[in-house]
């Protein structure tokens, strides 16, 4: 399996003089270089070698910097051409704001302090020479070095120094090597405005032997993971709202001409102060990584519903049209913006992300009707009037975001996929119309091209890999009546017995 890079911030204790000086010539060179490439599209050979030189004689940096700002405008101008043929951008050149420094394998270097096996002090090549800075280690450093002293990662050569706030930051990369250990459960897990559902189901729990033993293990575990995105989203639109109006008192007019024009009071640099001091998006990034932490705890095949270009365009369109027969009508726009402020996708990169760390696969399905359809009886739910819980023509009612969940785990399996998937046909669908029976063995036999044939085998292999031996079925969990003898001990022999009564001398 391929590694997966992981970098950790690092503060730098009492920075020298030299970084400050190096840091507006480098800057100068990657904006420089990012605007030529932007222009022609590409950075010759020769125009490169005559840039070096030019850049060698005008700025007195080490020649590893001159080629890391050079290399860094390259990537810039590339990335600044992409974005505008995706027309994503509108200037003429890219903008460098912020710059980090690049220091490469023989620019830098790390010594060890007395009985120490970390990097605690660098060595930096600065203009006036060798440097040496102290940093402050913390604890997600602390995990990855211990990696690669496992062997379980490595340091990636090349060190990123970055200025943010006026303090110093020493960026560490590493290639994480991902766990390799079978999958243990299978996940599946539904991303809305003020919560996640997750069903999990156990792999081990499905095979025979276990099955037969102990039937109440093969039941999935569905919850609900809280994260309240619209409800933050929404009380942070009051708070800013309340600053403005405060602010359209004190800066009432842009200027004095006849057509005075109201100021944009977004724009005053006390209204950009309050909102950093808010914490809106650090809040948010808290809550998506602790889901996704959770979601990802161990080594699983993980299911989620495949999102278009803009799903928050089509949630809005689902919750206007759910809710339009509520007594107390949402406004389009509040409803608009709490639903714009829920990262749908930046969810779904972060369990990737997580998910590759672990050792664990994520496969995308088809969201087609998973909340419409009842995942025991595979007959369309009606709306009893409630927003989340709907009906179903067998009797029960049943909670959309669970059906979903749990109709994802269908279509990973030959018999879910065929009942989820089949049933949509033309001649199945006419005859549940007219009260027909179970589906056609017509209908069954034809292959689909919806269904997730790649993933159903390779949950079918590993159902096949983690079956339990004949002799000894796999214990899921040990209740008290198993236990061995009273006095034995987890090494497995037996303790001496213990008299009932005292012994006499």
């Amino acid at each position: 399996m391929e590694c997966v890079r992981r970098a950790v911030a690092v503060e730098v204790e009492s920075p020298p003089s030299e970084l400050y000086a190096v840091e507006e010539p480098y800057h100068r060179i990657v904006e420089e270089v990012a605007a030529y490439v932007a222009e022609r599209g590409t950075l010759e050979k020769e125009k490169y070698s005559e840039l070096y030189r030019r850049f060698r004689k005008q700025y007195p940096l080490p020649s590893q910097l001159i080629q890391q700002a050079i290399n860094q405008g390259v990537e810039i101008g590339k990335s600044f051409l992409a974005l505008k043929r995706d027309c994503r951008v509108h200037k003429p050149h890219p903008e460098v704001r912020h710059i980090a420094i690049r220091f490469a394998k023989n620019s830098w270097s790390y010594k060890k302090a007395i009985s120490s096996v970390a990097p605690v002090r660098l060595a930096l090549s600065l203009p006036s020479g060798r440097r040496e800075v102290w940093i402050k280690p913390h604890r997600r450093f602390w995990l990855y070095w211990w990696k690669v002293l496992r062997k379980e990662a490595e340091l990636v050569s090349t060190l990123v120094l970055k200025r943010r706030r006026n303090k110093w930051y020493a960026i560490f990369a590493f290639d994480v090597k991902p766990r390799e250990e079978p999958p243990a459960e299978a996940v599946a897990f539904d991303v809305n405005e003020n919560w996640v559902a997750v069903a999990r189901v156990s792999l081990l729990a499905t095979v025979d032997k276990v099955a037969t033993w102990n039937r109440q293990y093969i039941n999935p575990a569905v919850y609900s993971i809280r994260t309240d995105f619209g409800r933050l989203a929404k009380r942070y639109e009051a708070v800013r709202g309340r600053k403005l109006e405060e602010l359209k008192q004190k800066y009432p007019y842009a200027g004095r001409d006849e057509d005075e024009r109201r100021q944009n009071v977004t724009d005053t640099r006390e209204f950009r102060k309050f909102v950093r001091r808010l914490r809106e998006r650090r809040r948010k990034e808290g809550r998506v990584r602790q889901t996704a932490r959770e979601v990802t705890r161990s080594p699983a095949l993980i299911i989620t519903e495949e999102l278009g270009k803009n799903p928050q365009e089509e949630m809005i369109g689902v919750e206007e049209r759910a809710k339009k027969g509520a007594k107390k009508k949402v406004k389009k726009r509040e409803l608009r913006h709490r639903v714009k402020q829920t990262p749908f996708k930046k969810l779904v990169r972060v369990v990737e992300e997580k998910a590759a760390e672990a050792g664990s696969v994520v496969v995308y399905v088809s969201p087609y009707r998973n909340s419409k359809v009842c995942p025991i009886h595979f007959d369309l739910l009606k709306n009893c009037g409630g927003w989340h819980t709907l009906h179903c023509p067998h009797g029960h009612d049943v909670d959309r975001d669970h059906a979903a969940v749990l109709n994802m785990l269908w279509k990973i399996t030959p018999e879910g996929a065929a009942k989820a998937v089949w049933w949509d046909l033309k001649d199945v669908k006419r005859r549940l119309e007219k009260g027909g029976g179970l589906v056609p063995k017509e209908a069954v036999r034809r292959k689909n091209p919806l269904v997730t044939w790649p993933v159903v085998h390779a949950v079918w292999t590993s159902l096949k890999s983690l079956k339990a031996s004949d002799k000894r079925p796999a214990v899921l969990a040990r209740a008290a009546p198993m236990t061995p003898a009273q006095g034995a001990d987890e090494g497995g022999t037996r303790a001496p017995p213990r008299l009932r009564v005292t012994p006499a001398l």
